[in-house]
C-alpha cells in the first residue's frame, strides 16, 4: 500500500495535471492529444512513439488515432504555438490520439514512466469529462433561471403598460357630451 502511494506521488511529480489538461485539444468533436505532446509526456522522441504505433497498427483504429488534415493542423498550429514548416517546425501533420488511443498506448509503450504517465492522463480525461458534465448542468440551471426572470419581466412589463395607460386616461380631459351643471337648479 505504501508502495502504491509512492508510485502515485511519483507519477504526479513526473507530469503536472495542468500540463496534461492544456495538452488535451478538440479535433473533429473528439478530445485528443497530439503525438508530440504525448511523446514529451512519456519522455520519448515523437519518432519512437509513432514507430511503436506503426508496429502495432491493428491496436489503433481510426476512432483511437488519426492523422489530422492540413487545414486542421494550420488551425491548431496557432493554438499550440509551433513554428511553420521550413522554419524548423514539423513538416507533416501530426497524429492525434483519442482517450481510447492514449489508453492503448500504455500497452505499446511498456516503460514504468509510460505507465505512470498514462494513469495521470486517464485521470485528466476523467476530470475533463466531469468538468464538462458540471458545466452542462450549470448551463441548464442558468437557462431555467433566465426563463423565470424573462417571464417575471414580461409580467411586470404588462403591469407597467397597464399603469401607464391608466395614468394617460386620468391625464386626458374627459370627452363626450354636455357637461352637467353642478348645484340646484
Amino acid at each position: 500500500m505504501i508502495k502504491e502511494a509512492h508510485r502515485s506521488t511519483k507519477a504526479k511529480a513526473l507530469v503536472p495535471a495542468e500540463r496534461i489538461a492544456t495538452a488535451i485539444l478538440v479535433v473533429r468533436g473528439h478530445k485528443v492529444m497530439v503525438d508530440a505532446d504525448l511523446a514529451g509526456l512519456y519522455g520519448v522522441p515523437t519518432k519512437v512513439l509513432l514507430q511503436a504505433v506503426r508496429r502495432n497498427a491493428e491496436r489503433f483504429p481510426e476512432d483511437f488515432m488519426f492523422e489530422i488534415a492540413p487545414e486542421e493542423w494550420e488551425a491548431l498550429r496557432s493554438q499550440i504555438v509551433t513554428s511553420k514548416a521550413g522554419r524548423g517546425g514539423r513538416r507533416y501533420a501530426p497524429h492525434v490520439f483519442t482517450e481510447q488511443g492514449v489508453a492503448m498506448l500504455s500497452s505499446v509503450l511498456r516503460s514504468p514512466r509510460a505507465i505512470a504517465v498514462n494513469v495521470e492522463i486517464m485521470r485528466a480525461f476523467v476530470r475533463l469529462r466531469e468538468a464538462l458534465a458540471a458545466s452542462k448542468e450549470l448551463a441548464k440551471q442558468f437557462a431555467a433561471l433566465e426563463a423565470r426572470i424573462e417571464k417575471r419581466l414580461a409580467d411586470q412589463d404588462q403591469a407597467i403598460v397597464e399603469i401607464l395607460q391608466a395614468i394617460r386616461n386620468l391625464m386626458s380631459p374627459p370627452s363626450g357630451g354636455p357637461k352637467r351643471k353642478i348645484g340646484f337648479v
